[in-house]
């Protein structure tokens, strides 16, 4: 490697531009060409192989989008970074868009411009040592459109660009942020996963940008923001549609200028971290509604990556169900029973409005219930009004709606007959002296049913 300099190609019609990212970048060890054109660059691309290249958005004979079409085109391995001038985000969205790494402004910042650099040249380290099937191997399945979500995440991971990751609640989201992260120049860094809708308003300031001591009532000590525990790394945005319009104007700030300011403190800090965002609602909805910023959705969905529900690539349910059945018996020290072909095509009539979170739970109260010695139809407890007939019309829409709203309805019969659960159980676990094989047997269960509802109603 030592006898092998890595090599970057600078392309700027500026000449102290040219000198001061030669000096900057040799420095860091990199052989650096320069080009002052389109013309010039694509003949030094043509005679040499570069690790990064570098090029400014205007340039005599065109600009930098035709240098990263034809890196695209001729040289995809090859990382593009895009010069831009100052304040110009429509010009960097463009780039990002077109398949550019990432973007610096002028007046070039040298500490933004080496973590950038180095981010380049660590992903073409990963890429020629990683097995890139590892990371979306974690997403099963081989319908059409998982494979086409595989392949765009190989392809996204590759760039700094953000992404918008949509699709329903319990696709696999957050997965799918994980697998572009473990892909990236960024796998050895943090990945900070935040739902917005989870952090109350008051407090939603302080807990991405962290604040100083006495900054307000309550704070008795410094505190780090998420932003800046995912530094070098990845912050994962769940639930975005969920941030105040206020904490939006922040965030496109944040995003536009690399930096951050804590409550409470007199400077702003630089950041180095790749968005990922997602939502299961309709975002585009929402701005046309005035309920999200029109330029953070522009800023945040450079790259819109779609996850399928799970009811439309159900030939994927044996295969997944399988993954989780394996994982269950791992955890719990024993095989899980298989699927009886009965359960299978009830799964697979299913239309899953929970998508593949539902199926983990609608598998797990399975293992713990049943009593034979594999998993047959009824003891999955699927509600009948989410299965669709044979022939779906029209008329069975509100069925499927009816099911879909009873699965997410969380209603005070639950909790009630959730807390005479527990109490029965608590009492017959102290009538047994904790003996949870005497306690099974005295509540007339399995001991496997009894150690799952230990487990739901965290009674461990």
């Amino acid at each position: 490697m030592a006898n092998t300099p890595r090599s970057a190609l600078v392309i700027d019609d500026e000449r102290d531009i040219r000198e001061l990212l030669v000096l900057t970048l040799g420095r860091m060890g990199l052989r650096v060409d320069t080009a002052a054109d389109v013309a010039t660059a694509k003949a030094q691309l043509a005679a040499n192989k570069y690790d990064i290249c570098l090029t400014d958005m205007r340039l005599p004979d065109g600009n930098g989008l035709e240098i990263i079409a034809h890196l695209n085109q001729r040289f995809p391995e090859t990382p593009v970074a895009m010069i831009t001038a100052f304040g110009n985000v429509e010009a960097a969205v463009e780039a990002l868009k077109a398949g550019a790494f990432d973007f610096v402004s002028k007046p070039v910042d040298l500490s933004v411009l080496r973590r950038l650099v180095q981010h380049a040249l660590d992903l073409n380290e990963q890429r020629r040592a990683a097995n890139q099937h590892q990371a979306t191997g974690k997403l099963l399945g081989n319908a059409p459109r998982m494979q086409q979500l595989r392949n765009t995440i190989t392809k996204v991971a590759r760039s700094q660009a953000p992404v918008y990751i949509s699709g329903e609640s319990g696709v696999g989201k957050e997965l799918v942020a994980r697998s572009i992260h473990e892909l990236g120049s960024r796998a050895s860094g943090p990945f900070i996963p935040v739902n917005c809708g989870a952090i109350p308003t008051e407090l939603m300031e302080s807990e991405l940008f962290g604040h100083k001591k006495g900054s307000f009532t309550g704070a008795n000590a410094d505190k780090e923001g998420l932003f800046q525990a995912a530094n070098g790394g990845t912050l994962f945005l769940d639930e975005v549609a969920e941030l105040p319009l206020h904490m939006q104007v922040k965030l496109l700030r944040v995003i536009q200028e690399k930096t951050v300011r804590a409550v409470g403190a007199a400077n702003e800090v630089p950041i180095d971290v790749r968005i990922l965002s997602a939502t299961h609602k309709n975002l585009a909805k929402l701005v046309d509604e005035g309920r999200f910023r029109h330029d953070l959705y522009y800023r945040i969905n450079v790259i819109e990556l779609p996850v399928p529900p799970l009811r439309e690539r159900s030939e994927d349910i044996p295969v997944i169900a399988g993954a989780i059945l394996k994982r269950l018996g791992e955890e719990w020290g024993e095989a899980a029973p298989p699927l009886a072909d009965s359960a299978l095509q009830a799964l697979a009539n299913y239309a899953f409005p929970g998508n593949v979170r539902e199926l983990e739970n609608i598998l797990e109260r399975a293992v713990a219930l049943c009593e034979g010695s594999s998993i047959e139809a009824r003891d999955l407890q699927l509600p009948e009004t989410n299965k669709p007939s044979g022939n779906r019309s029209d008329s069975s829409a509100p069925n499927a709606n009816m099911g879909t709203a009873l699965a997410a309805h969380n209603s005070a019969l639950p909790d009630a007959l959730e807390k005479i659960e527990r109490d029965t159980i608590q009492k017959a676990l102290e009538a047994c002296r904790y003996n949870k094989t005497k306690t099974a047997a005295h509540l007339g269960i399995t001991f496997r049913a009894l150690r799952y509802k230990l487990k739901k109603l965290e009674m461990e």
